[in-house]
C-alpha cells in the first residue's frame, strides 16, 4: 500500500483511460461534483490514441483533485487499474470508468455507512443505461453480502465499490482475468468478511451499456465464470457447476 495518512476522509477515485474522449466529461464532472469534496481523481492512461487524456489534462489544469497519469503503451485495465492504486494517497479507494457516472452524494453516503457499521467495503444500487440513453433498468443488490453469497453472484458493480485501507488492511489487486471486476471483489470481501450496501433515494452509480462491450459475448463469460471457480476459487467440478447455475440466473434477473 502506498503512504497514506492514518486518518482524514480524502477518497482516491481510480479511473482507467483508454480511448474513451465521446464518454469522459460526464464520469469526470460526476467526481468533481461529488458533495464529499475531500477527493482526488487519478486517471492512468493506457496508451489511448485519442484526445482523452489531454481532456483530462484540462481538468487537471483547472482542479488540483485531478491527477492524470500517462501510462504509455497499452497494457490493460487490470495495470491501469493497479497503476492508480499504487499512487492513490487517500484512506478510502473506489473506482469509476471513463464511460460510467456517479450522484452527487455516492461518495457522502457510503463514507456514512462504513463509519455506522464499521464495515471495510460497501457498494451500493446502480442504473444501468444504454448509449442512447434508456433506462435498461437498476440492480438492487443485498443489504450485506459474504464471500459466499458473492459466489452466487456478483453483488458489488465496480462503479459502486469503496473500500477503507485502514479497516481491510491493505490493498487489492486486479488480476489480468476475464471478469477482473468480480475476482478483485470477490477477493477483498473474503478478506474483509462482509461488505454493506449503502443506500441513497435511488441508484448512486450509472453504468453505461456498450454495444459490442467485451462482457457481452455470453459464452465467453461463461467460460470466464467457471475458470474463476476453479482456478481461482479452487472449487471442485460438483461446487463450480452449482454456483455457476446461481451465477447465470442472478445475472438474468438483472437484465430486467
Amino acid at each position: 500500500m502506498s503512504a497514506v495518512a492514518s486518518g482524514g476522509r480524502q477518497v482516491s477515485v481510480v479511473m482507467p483511460l483508454y480511448n474513451a474522449e465521446r464518454f469522459l466529461r460526464r464520469p469526470v464532472e460526476s467526481v468533481l461534483a461529488q458533495s464529499h469534496g475531500e477527493l482526488e481523481l487519478v486517471v492512468v492512461d493506457d496508451g489511448s490514441t485519442d484526445g482523452g487524456a489531454d481532456l483530462v489534462d484540462n481538468y487537471a489544469r483547472g482542479d488540483a483533485r485531478v491527477r492524470l497519469v500517462r501510462g504509455g503503451r497499452n497494457r490493460g485495465v487490470a495495470a491501469a487499474r493497479n497503476h492508480a492504486i499504487e499512487l492513490a494517497r487517500g484512506r478510502y479507494v473506489t473506482f469509476l470508468d471513463s464511460d460510467d457516472w456517479w450522484h452527487p452524494d455516492k461518495l457522502r453516503r457510503q463514507l456514512e455507512v462504513l463509519d455506522a457499521r464499521k464495515a471495510a467495503i460497501a457498494y451500493s444500487s446502480y442504473q444501468r443505461v444504454a448509449e442512447g440513453g434508456g433506462v435498461l433498468g437498476v440492480v438492487q443488490p443485498p443489504a450485506q453480502v459474504t464471500h459466499r453469497e458473492m459466489l452466487h453472484s456478483n453483488h458489488i458493480g465496480n462503479c459502486t465499490g469503496i473500500y477503507d485501507r485502514m479497516r481491510l488492511g491493505g490493498d487489492g489487486r486486479f488480476r489480468r482475468i476475464g471478469h477482473e471486476d468480480y475476482v478483485f471483489w470477490l477477493e477483498l470481501v473474503r478478506r474483509a468478511g462482509h461488505a454493506v450496501r449503502a443506500d441513497g433515494d435511488g441508484p448512486l452509480a450509472y453504468y453505461l451499456v456498450r454495444k459490442g462491450s467485451v462482457s457481452s459475448n455470453k459464452l465467453r463469460a461463461a467460460r470466464w465464470q467457471w475458470r474463476i471457480y476453479r482456478e481461482v476459487e479452487g472449487l471442485g467440478p460438483a461446487q463450480s457447476a452449482f454456483y455457476m447455475m446461481h451465477y447465470a440466473r442472478n445475472a438474468l434477473g438483472k437484465r430486467r
